[in-house]
């Protein structure tokens, strides 16, 4: 079964796993070099060219599992927005949601249509892997709702906010189509190859524990109940969510990503549940005597119990040494190898 995969089912492993959200991208030469001959749009839509990007960081280091090299926004595109990604800016919908007919036009086409790239994507990739597992993810139904309002980032988040405050029933109509367009996105992945599934809920943390409570947990324990039927273990990320990470894990993930604001043993005993983290991203950027206690910490508050999957509290930074990278897997599965 492997490592990865045993630490998800909290099951006895022989070191701890590792793997790092973003691990395949521009920190990476040979990610940059592919990235200066093609869009971000041409990598997504290419079924071969994701693959050889999630193939990077797995020939490049000993890393416990590979992530589909995907996006979380193009199914918005297929729901009817405009999508592109922006040199310096990042991804923008050109025409966000502004208003109830709006959200009432959204189509919810099947993933076939939306992420055929990505499907194909995850069968070239499998063929490769041999017995490394294979991630695939979504977004969250609530970060997906703040791109399609916002437009693309905030700092804010006032106009995603003001909809789900004021416009409780479109809120409804609209969270109802993403459970449905995530649910088979996360679906066609898993019949597609994938062995553990994501869910990428990275703004949730913008909510306090009463809203997130109420407007967002009911829509995410139904995705996780339709997702749980495929029967391989469900990832829960997000982060600045220390503060209510009981109701992230009772919305029904198996593993549940703790980012570098709450120590692992914390994590645990809100969540009952295998953690992953939770390192911040930021450590990589620093020298060894700096980074290695950082590591430490870690290990330390995870205890060297079962369920804990070695990971970030984001995604690796463009500007993160190679090196260093290479350096924490190591020294990882040398610290945590059962003697």
């Amino acid at each position: 079964m492997g490592r990865f995969l045993m630490a998800c089912r909290a099951e006895p492993v022989d070191c701890t796993p590792v793997w790092f959200m973003r691990q395949a991208g521009r920190y990476m030469p040979e990610y940059r070099r592919l990235r200066s001959k093609h869009s971000m749009l041409e990598v997504l839509r290419s079924s071969e060219l994701s693959a050889a990007i999630t193939l990077q960081p797995i020939r490049a280091f000993d890393v416990d599992a590979a992530i589909i090299f995907s996006d979380i926004l193009p199914p918005l595109a297929g729901m009817g927005l405009d999508l592109e990604y922006v040199p310096g800016r990042g991804p923008q919908l050109s025409h966000p949601l502004a208003t109830k007919s709006m959200i009432d036009r959204l189509a919810t086409p099947p993933a076939t249509e939306t992420i055929g790239g990505t499907l194909e994507a995850i069968r070239l990739v499998k063929r490769e892997l041999g017995a490394v597992p294979l991630i695939g993810f979504a977004g969250g139904p609530f970060t997906l709702a703040s791109y399609a309002v916002e437009g693309g980032g905030s700092k804010h988040f006032a106009r995603t906010k003001r909809l789900m405050l004021s416009e409780p029933a479109a809120w409804d109509r609209l969270m109802t189509k993403l459970v449905t367009v995530v649910t088979d996105l996360l679906t066609e992945q898993q019949k597609a190859g994938a062995d553990v599934l994501q869910v990428f809920d990275t703004w949730a943390g913008v909510l306090s524990r009463f809203d997130y409570e109420r407007c967002v947990a009911p829509y995410n324990r139904k995705l996780f109940k339709h997702v749980h039927a495929l029967g391989v273990p469900i990832l829960h990320f997000s982060t600045g969510t220390s503060a209510y990470l009981d109701l992230v894990a009772h919305c029904g993930g198996d593993v549940i990503g703790a980012d570098w604001r709450i120590p692992l043993d914390e994590a645990r005993k809100r969540t009952g549940k295998p953690v992953m983290g939770n390192l911040d991203p930021t450590a990589l950027l620093a020298p060894w005597r700096e980074l290695q206690p950082r590591i430490d910490f870690v290990l330390d508050r995870a205890g060297g119990s079962t369920g804990h999957v070695f990971n970030l509290g984001h995604g690796i930074l463009p500007e993160t040494p190679v090196d260093n990278v290479r350096r924490v897997v190591d020294y990882v599965h040398a610290q945590t190898t059962k003697k």
